[in-house]
């Protein structure tokens, strides 16, 4: 059937002529060239077609769909709209250098350059917060020395030690860290070369498509510019990175040196993250700076950086942690899982802004 056919009195061409004066906010192209309109009927007036977006995080689903049923309410025999909102996460586009994770379709590195600011913990409601929008999700634990997301997604260490590792599914995520075969107590006494062999056989070895490909892969790396973050990268093609930090005006030099590795690298860096922002008192609502506010704000701009968002402090970030549950699954409602699904979905929005015109670039 040819695009320009009419269905009782309506056309394909009128339709996707309509649709295609909406654009893409972030791609800045139409939505018809963007090749996302797919399964077209139009049955005597009711037009009904997929919307495919190109992550389940996009972070303007809604409007897009508004700005779609809208559009056909004037095309002349046009009776109702029905939209079935999809998406398809595009792969990373990889030039020369590392192989890429089997399975894996993007890889987000989140990094801080010095420990206590919370990357951990960002990682994970990160993880948790991209599985609750509909991507398949992966966490893999980068620090080889000292892994604490075993008992911070709710695991025992070392209760893989006599079966050997594997994955293990928490709250819609895959998991795997070496954690899971160290018995308690014991440390990890490695070299660098090791802890990149450790790391790379955690990216490689470990079968994360298992069961499906991944739209995200996040890898929590330990703080610092050394070891595990130069393998991780030298290992695997890293989308993008994000850096963790804290308000304190030494959050700029911090977040610097983070940054000029990666850019070092030539691993992209989506931006920045406040932790521990602020504090709201849960009994009055009223908001205290505890460790003064805007630094990382602050290093974003001094470094041409997007800021991603604020996470505020609060106690069951903590408690989640301690207990196993993170605050994104315990408690959807709070203001803390506000600010993490509002960065989640700007960090898939990122990946696939640069997927999109990497893949335009590699086809020009």
């Amino acid at each position: 059937m040819s695009e320009g056919q009419r269905h009782d009195g309506v056309s394909q061409e009128d339709v996707l002529r309509a649709l295609g004066e909406i654009k893409d906010p972030e791609l800045h192209r139409d939505i018809v060239s963007l090749g996302m309109i797919r399964d077209l009927r139009i049955d005597d007036g009711n037009v009904t077609f997929k919307f495919v977006l190109t992550t389940p995080a996009c972070p303007v689903r809604n409007e897009l769909q508004k700005s779609a049923e809208e559009a056909l309410k004037d095309v002349p025999g046009v009776k109702s709209v029905t939209v079935e909102m999809g998406a398809e996460v595009r792969s990373h586009v990889a030039g020369q250098g590392p192989r890429p994770v089997e399975g894996v379709r993007n890889i987000i590195a989140v990094a801080s350059n010095k420990g206590g600011v919370g990357k951990s913990t960002v990682a994970v409601n990160l993880a948790v917060a991209l599985a609750r929008y509909g991507a398949s999700v992966g966490l893999l634990d980068a620090d080889i020395t000292g892994p604490n997301l075993p008992t911070m997604m709710g695991l025992k260490q070392g209760f893989q030690a006599d079966q050997g590792l594997s994955l293990v599914d928490r709250y819609g995520v895959r998991l795997a860290s070496i954690g899971f075969v160290l018995k308690p107590g014991a440390a990890v006494i490695w070299r660098g070369p090791m802890i990149g062999t450790g790391v790379r056989q955690l990216l490689h070895d470990v079968a994360w498509a298992e069961q499906g490909d991944l739209d995200y892969l996040i890898i929590d790396l330990p703080p610092g510019t050394s070891d595990a973050p130069m393998s991780a990268a030298q290992e695997a093609p890293i989308a993008g990175a994000i850096i963790v930090t804290t308000p304190q005006a030494v959050s700029l030099e911090d977040a610097t040196k983070a940054v000029m590795m990666f850019e070092r690298m030539q691993v992209p860096v989506f931006g920045v993250i406040e932790n521990m922002s602020y504090f709201l008192c849960p009994h009055c609502g009223e908001r205290t700076d505890i460790f003064g506010h805007g630094g990382a704000k602050e290093a974003a701009e001094e470094l041409g950086l997007d800021f991603l968002g604020e996470i505020p402090l609060d106690v069951r970030v903590r408690e989640g942690g301690d207990e196993g549950v993170p605050i994104v699954e315990s408690d959807p409602e709070s203001p803390v899982t506000e600010a993490f699904m509002a960065i989640a979905q700007k960090v898939a929005a990122k990946a696939s802004v640069q997927q999109f015109f990497a893949q335009t670039a590699a086809g020009a």
